[in-house]
């Protein structure tokens, strides 16, 4: 699976895209500062060139402004990423690292619930 490396801020303009859907950088910067980050124009404008030349996005440029759309899928980085962390901290062993979410993070009701039939789904399938 190709490697989704992406800095903070990169990866902030990118779920913006996932949550928003195809953008201006007007767009994008106002879902920013919706959520608190405070950055200028001309940087959203940079990450979203950057992320563009990566080919993390594309852009519609034949309107009067430029739409950006993120061409990979938030479940796609997020596969890439978790497998990168979990062969450094944990040797290519998930099972640790679902350990360590269950001890450590709160989940809600439905979360559990989710877990619970996962698990029941994988005890079936022995």
């Amino acid at each position: 699976m190709k490697q989704y490396e992406l800095g903070e801020a990169e990866l902030g303009v990118l779920r913006a895209l996932w949550e928003v859907g195809p953008a201006t950088v007007r767009e994008v910067l106002k879902h920013l500062h919706d959520r608190g980050k405070r950055v200028a124009y001309t940087t959203v404008q940079t990450l979203l060139t950057r992320l563009e030349q990566k080919n993390f996005v594309t852009s519609d440029k034949s309107g009067l402004a430029f739409v950006y759309r993120a061409r990979v899928t938030r479940d796609k980085v997020t596969r890439s990423r978790l497998k990168n962390l979990v062969s450094q901290l944990y040797d290519g062993a998930a099972g640790p690292l679902v350990l360590q979410l269950v001890k450590t993070e709160r989940f809600t009701h439905d979360e559990i619930e989710e877990l619970q039939k996962l698990i029941n789904d994988l005890n079936d399938g022995e």
